[in-house]
């Protein structure tokens, strides 16, 4: 059987490492190369074509080697073969298989040739395969996908060991309304942490409520009710909290409200479900002066590492009204939190594959299967606020494993004040 190096391609490399479209026709060469020799090997085994097993026993291999070989080549576009084959080594098990089966020396060698180009690629233009899957996630969505769940499900991990804690779901609900002098917003926030857990005493939980642009009018956050959030019993919403009942602390800072998870409970038995919601009435404006560009925004902050994340904005059918949002990701790590209407924070936006759902008006067209009670969670805020649900519309952003540390901002566009 032929050997090869990967040095052998070294020279045929005609890009700079910046040369996007360059890279990509590079990447797209090696993946047709690989479709085209797998194709042709495959078919010159013994037997002709069968499934992962037969081909497992076939070639003394293991089935998910198998499988993986065989999901490459049933992949068309080079791209996508770059990203679904096996590495280079698990390759060349193949290879040298089929030659002791019997496959002629030009196929081995074909084989052989594109699979050295293959790995002359991962290390000399990707640096590893992570790096390779990484440069095709900008082409191929579904590489994209894939690429960013393994990534942020790996980041969660490792966050939730670092920081002692972590949510199954953390959820945050956010209502706008007008308030009573049409002038300003009324904004209910309903907060949520589902399956939250401490691994280790002394872990820290937070959540936090802010205002974000500069606003010199008084930020007082009540309860549905109306009354002061000095009493942490008067905003849980203890009818979809866990029995027996999480210690919710409040603490005030300037205006921004922070609730940390009291008590020291930790370890599997100590999983917590923690509902509660706040109110600020006349809390932002409902205009902005004609030609300023200022958008309305609100945001979900991701300060606990959680598995998803379930973030709703309700708005009644005058707030924004015929617009769905702008979705806009922030990495809060060296600024904080961030305003849309900071183009400074521009640089810290996280180009990550997330949406925004459109969910329709009405209690029914707002259920989730992530949330146990949602809708009876939102019946309850709309009978104590006495707002009708069915003038609401809703926006939803779901993430799986949202990234420790960012930002989930959905932004409007505010209109001018009437007359002007």
């Amino acid at each position: 059987m032929p050997t090869h190096t990967p040095n052998d391609h070294r020279t045929d490399r005609t890009l700079s490492p910046s040369d996007g479209a360059a890279l990509e026709q590079r990447i797209t060469d090696v993946g047709h190369r690989l479709s085209v020799s797998i194709d042709i090997l495959l078919e010159a085994i013994p037997g002709g074509p069968r499934g992962p097993m037969e081909l497992a026993r076939t070639l003394g291999i293991d089935k998910v080697l198998a499988s993986r070989l065989l999901k490459a080549a049933r992949a068309r576009d080079p791209l996508a073969v770059a990203h679904l084959a096996p590495g280079p080594e698990p390759l060349r098990r193949v290879i040298r298989a089929a030659s002791r089966l019997g496959v002629d020396a030009d196929t081995i060698a074909r084989a052989g040739d594109a699979v050295d180009r293959f790995e002359s690629l991962i290390r000399h233009d990707a640096g590893d395969r992570g790096g390779l899957d990484a440069m095709i996630s900008a082409w191929l969505p579904e590489a994209r996908d894939e690429f960013e769940l393994r990534r942020k499900q790996s980041a969660f991990k490792a966050m939730s060991h670092i920081r002692g804690v972590y949510a199954d779901l953390t959820l945050g609900t956010v209502l706008l309304h007008p308030s009573a002098g049409g002038e300003r917003l009324d904004i209910v926030w309903l907060f949520g942490m589902l399956g939250l857990q401490r691994m280790r005493p002394g872990a820290t939980v937070k959540l936090a409520s802010r205002r974000m642009d500069h606003d010199e009018s008084p930020r007082r956050p009540t309860t549905l009710e109306g009354e002061p959030i000095e009493t942490p019993e008067h905003l849980r919403l203890d009818a979809f909290c866990s029995s027996p009942l999480a210690p919710l602390e409040i603490h005030r800072i300037g205006d921004v409200v922070l609730y940390t998870l009291g008590g020291d409970a930790f370890g599997p038995r100590s999983g917590v479900d923690l509902v509660f919601a706040e109110v600020n009435r006349n809390e932002i404006e409902r205009y902005v002066p004609a030609g300023s560009g200022r958008r309305g925004h609100v945001f979900a902050e991701i300060s606990t590492p959680a598995k998803a994340l379930l973030f709703d904005a309700l708005l009644h059918e005058d707030v924004y009204a015929g617009q769905s949002p702008d979705l806009f990701l922030y990495d809060t790590a060296f600024d904080g939190v961030a305003s849309v209407n900071d183009r400074s924070r521009d640089i810290d936006r996280l180009d990550l594959a997330e949406s925004v759902q459109d969910l329709g008006r009405g209690l029914p067209a707002f259920r989730t299967s992530v949330v146990p009670r949602y809708v009876e969670m939102l019946q309850l805020v709309f009978d104590r606020m006495g707002w009708d649900d069915a003038a609401f519309r809703g926006h939803r952003c779901r993430i799986d494993y949202p990234v420790y540390g960012s930002q989930v901002t959905m932004a409007f566009t505010p209109p001018s004040a009437p007359g002007t």
